[in-house]
């Protein structure tokens, strides 16, 4: 590679790298302050950089939360693919509901600015948007979960019941996210324990055979 492209690459990385810093400022502010009450200087100020070099890459705080909003949802996006499978809807209820809620918790505890920026007041409508689609996208895979284990209940049975144990893993997630340590751990035994409860006399809490077996 000659020096003439090396430049440009060089600063392209350093640009990245400024971003990500920038972005993970942003979500400790937007988590401390909320998306409202937070601004451009003080995500500037947390990043430990000037008000104008923040304005090189971002012009304003909305563009900042789209693009912080866009990354969390993508990676979120990518985790719940790899959890609603036949073979997790083939295991016993209490091993499959853990298959699937903890990798939601560890991300949403490893990014509380998703909750944050999503349940903010003043949040820009390309972050609502998406998560509007995330969300038909996880209820759609509940559904399908439900039906791998109880292919007997109606399709309204189906999108009731999925809905009702999409909204306690919601409620119970907050819950959950504002917790530390130990208590935590309680939150978690709790919810899992509410969803075990609630699904268990729709899909059994047994192994179910895993799909295109009899």
């Amino acid at each position: 590679m000659s020096e003439v492209e090396e430049k440009p690459r060089r600063r392209q990385a350093r640009g990245e790298r400024r971003v990500t810093q920038l972005l993970e400022a942003a979500a400790s502010v937007f988590c401390t302050s909320g998306y409202r009450a937070a601004s451009t200087n003080a995500i500037a100020r947390e990043a430990g950089v000037s008000p104008g070099t923040l304005y090189q890459f971002f012009p304003n705080k909305e563009a900042i939360a789209v693009e912080l909003g866009g990354r969390l949802i993508q990676q979120m996006q990518q985790a719940h693919g790899l959890v609603f499978t036949p073979e997790n809807a083939a295991l016993p209820l209490s091993e499959m509901i853990d298959r699937i809620v903890d990798p939601f918790i560890d991300f949403n505890c490893a990014n509380p600015a998703f909750l944050a920026l999503i349940k903010g007041p003043d949040t820009p409508g390309k972050v609502t948007d998406e998560h509007d689609q995330l969300h038909a996208s996880l209820l759609e895979r509940v559904d399908r979960l439900i039906e791998l284990r109880a292919p007997l209940l109606s399709a309204a049975d189906r999108a009731r019941i999925a809905e009702i144990a999409f909204a306690m893993f919601k409620t119970g997630l907050e819950l959950v996210v504002a917790q530390e340590d130990a208590e935590q751990d309680a939150y978690i035994k709790e919810l899992k324990g509410l969803l075990y409860r609630y699904l268990a006399p729709y899909v059994g809490t047994e192994s179910r055979p895993p799909l295109g077996h009899h």
